[in-house]
């Protein structure tokens, strides 16, 4: 896998977010991937709990603009320092920011994330 295809990737994951397209997004993924998003917490199977994770981005926001600063890519993983930024539906701005990891298989599909980040300070925000 080149680094420009995991980029790739890691772009239209991404994109899809943004979008809240829950097609597009999961169409990133292996049919068996898991995301620990936050770590800490159990894993998503993506291809049954997207609809649930997309469906509750499109509840809550009106706007989503994620900003990859930084991507590190090391074989078929890279490691993404990421800021996102969002409007609620009742027009609270948010900024949160993070770490994903991901690991890509031989299929060039997502086979795991693992998010680090802290979603007690975006619920503060949204209930300020």
């Amino acid at each position: 896998m080149t680094q420009e295809a995991i980029a790739n990737i890691i772009a239209s994951y991404f994109t899809n977010m943004s979008a809240m397209n829950p097609e597009g997004w999961v169409e990133n993924f292996a049919p068996d991937a898991l995301s620990y998003d936050p770590v800490g917490e159990p894993p998503t199977k993506i291809h049954e709990g997207f609809r649930d994770f997309i469906g509750l981005l499109q509840a809550t926001y009106e706007k989503l603009e994620p900003t990859t600063e930084h991507i590190f890519i090391g074989g078929n993983e890279a490691a993404v320092k990421w800021t996102m930024q969002g409007v609620s539906k009742t027009g609270k701005s948010v900024t949160f920011e993070g770490i994903t990891v991901f690991e890509i298989n031989d299929a060039g599909k997502i086979q795991t994330t693992r998010a680090y980040w802290d979603p007690a300070a975006m619920i503060a925000q949204l209930r300020s």
